[in-house]
């Protein structure tokens, strides 16, 4: 084993980014790392139960062997493994984010020898501060698809905050990345409108009133929009709305959360709003539709690492140059061999290997 990476967990943002994509990469350069100064700058520094959690769950799916693995920890080596399961199941007992903990393994495992298949029981689809399982399904996962990635979600069970008790079924496929070149979005096609609740919120019409708040704003544009309404047996009450705006060469999503005292109706609008912030980053106030930035702000850190881990030069449009970006890319050009460029003008961040991986 080489000398570990280092890496500091306070840089910029401070945050779990650092931990997850410092052991992604890890895992895939088989190269350890030591991660110092865990989320330092934080309320409750250290590693929280849905950090600990990932490590966990990454060490066990590579062989790898983690050191400092326990709450509160500020200092963690991360040992990769020479060889991945090819099934796994994750228990989580609280609300944790399923979606954070699938940032932390869908790098390796798209460089893994045979599919992998993720089992997950308990845990939360959608919660608080992480992206809500239908931005990751819908916009993530289909701009992974445009660089030749494979990855499958099936929701078995929706999860809350604070009950979780989720259940999901994840199966991803050995890819090969190709780079991805997203500058133009395209003519704009429609507005995907998911709009979901808890069995017992639907005497309450919470989900209707949540799409209506969607068309009280985007209504007045005469925009299409498809609307897509459900309701889910939980462990406790919650809602979630995902809007996408499909272009010809790109997605752009919005989420929100229902929240104990807030109206269906706002949790609906506020999503919507968003959105025609999203669609305007980017775009000159005499252009056409379509020509404004091509990744929203969420989905911009997160595709970051797999443009770098892409063959060739990856450039992409963003609508916001956000510190999860800055932090994302100070931790990747620790592991790999190429460079960011950043031009904050035209908001286009591109990147280029040196060499392959």
């Amino acid at each position: 084993m080489s000398s570990l990476t280092e890496v500091d967990g306070s840089k910029y943002e401070g945050g779990g980014a650092i931990i997850r994509i410092a052991t992604a990469l890890s895992a895939i350069t088989k190269k350890g790392c030591h991660i110092f100064n865990i989320r330092r700058g934080r309320k409750k520094p250290g590693l929280a139960p849905q950090h600990l959690l990932g490590l966990q769950a990454l060490a066990q799916l590579c062989n790898g062997r983690l050191e400092g693995g326990f709450l509160g920890s500020e200092e963690i080596k991360f040992f990769p493994g020479e060889n991945y399961r090819d099934r796994i199941s994750i228990n989580i007992q609280t609300a944790g984010s399923i979606t954070l903990v699938l940032q932390a393994l869908i790098p390796p495992l798209l460089f893994a020898p045979q599919p992998v298949k993720i089992n997950f029981n308990g845990g939360a689809t959608d919660t608080f501060f992480s992206p809500s399982i239908d931005h990751f399904r819908y916009c993530f996962l289909k701009i992974l698809e445009k660089m030749g990635a494979k990855v499958e979600i099936s929701i078995i069970k929706r999860g809350y905050y604070p009950e979780g008790g989720a259940k999901v079924s994840v199966i991803t496929y050995p890819s090969r990345l190709k780079p991805i070149i997203l500058t133009e979005r395209g003519e704009f096609k429609k507005i995907l409108a998911i709009s979901g609740a808890a069995e017992v919120l639907r005497k309450k019409k919470v989900a209707e009133r949540q799409l209506a708040g969607v068309r009280e704003v985007l209504g007045k544009l005469n925009l299409p929009i498809e609307e897509r309404m459900e309701y889910y047996h939980t462990d406790c009450p919650g809602s979630q709305i995902c809007l996408i705006a499909e272009f010809e060469n790109t997605k752009i999503g919005t989420d929100n959360l229902g929240k104990l005292g807030k109206r269906a109706e706002d949790v609906g609008k506020e999503a919507a709003l968003e959105l025609l912030k999203e669609q305007k980053a980017g775009a000159c106030p005499h252009t056409k539709v379509g020509v404004g930035a091509c990744l929203d702000k969420h989905l911009a850190d997160q595709i970051l690492v797999f443009m770098a881990l892409a063959k060739g030069k990856s450039s992409v449009t963003v609508s916001e140059i956000t510190n999860h970006c800055k932090t994302n890319i100070w931790v990747i050009e620790k592991f790999l061999d190429g460079k960011f460029e950043v031009n904050p003008v035209r908001k286009l961040i591109q990147f280029k290997h040196s060499k392959s991986i």
